[in-house]
């Protein structure tokens, strides 16, 4: 049992290194920055907020203050 899966193991490993992409790599998008800022009044008074943020493909993070 052992032998067969060693051969399932080293075979798996030989087609997945033959699937290759052709061509160039391609460089990945730059990381885009954001900010926001928000200022309000309401009935308790007056408030002031925002937060910063950086997205880089379809992940992303934001911190708001």
């Amino acid at each position: 049992m052992t032998v067969l899966r060693a051969i399932l193991i080293a075979g798996s490993g030989l087609m997945l290194a033959g699937c290759g992409a052709d061509g160039e790599p391609v460089q990945p998008a730059p990381a885009q920055p954001t900010v926001s800022a928000t200022v309000g009044v309401g009935s308790g008074g007056a408030y002031v907020g925002g937060g910063v943020g950086l997205s880089r493909g379809p992940l992303g993070i934001y911190l708001g203050f």
